[in-house]
């Protein structure tokens, strides 16, 4: 695969999982499909700095974009995970 290939993938798989996260009933489920996600967005965090380091151009603005999901990813995970049990 290229480089371009394995990037998309993951960027298409981080908001799928977030989806399909927030659909389930069970905090666990969410939780493990919220975890997913944040796994995906690593893999485009090192698609990226890995395009920097081959000179295939400037990511500055994908990477803060990257921090940003990642950042707001992070606190609704962690918001879902600290809320009250199921019911």
């Amino acid at each position: 695969y290229s480089l371009t290939s394995q990037f998309r993938r993951a960027a298409i798989s981080t908001p799928a999982n977030i989806a399909e996260g927030f659909k389930k009933r069970s905090k666990a489920d969410k939780c493990r499909f919220f975890n997913i996600a944040q796994g995906s967005l690593e893999e485009c965090r090192y698609y990226l700095i890995l395009a920097r380091d081959l000179g295939y151009g400037e990511s500055d603005a994908l990477m803060t974009s990257l921090e940003e999901v990642s950042k707001l990813l992070e606190g609704y995970s962690n918001s879902v995970s600290q809320s009250e049990p199921d019911s």
